[in-house]
């Protein structure tokens, strides 16, 4: 079945009865799309983890060694930081190694949208 022409008649009735006329933001541009820098080929998967409210492997990565940084910033006992930057070197290589893996620093569009992933982080 072709509902095109269904949906055509519908969206027609609703023009002419002013359903649009007052919809919010109307004659304002749409927000700018916060993956816009992400590359194409990526940038639908993000999308769909950032609506599952998962994040990719590097952010997940990047969240855990702002974490790790902030224990070892107040932490008290030597041995509990030992471990903790112990922890923060496996990560950090861990990171590097992803991101060399993926190729993400010859991306011009990653380093731009990196800056913006730090910035929200505070790097």
């Amino acid at each position: 079945m072709d509902f095109g022409h269904l949906i055509e008649e519908k969206i027609r009735q609703s023009i002419k009865n002013g359903d649009f006329e007052h919809l919010p933001g109307k004659g304002k541009p749409l927000p700018k799309d916060e993956l816009s820098h992400v590359p194409d080929d990526m940038r639908n998967s993000y999308r769909i983890l950032k609506n599952a409210n998962m994040l990719p492997e590097e952010m997940q990565l990047k969240k855990e060694i702002v974490s790790l940084e902030e224990l070892i910033a107040y932490c008290e006992n030597p041995e509990e930081a030992a471990d903790y930057k112990r922890e923060l070197t496996e990560k950090q290589v861990r990171f590097n190694v992803l991101m060399e893996k993926r190729k993400m620093g010859q991306s011009g569009a990653y380093r731009q949208y990196s800056g913006k992933i730090d910035r929200k982080f505070g790097f």
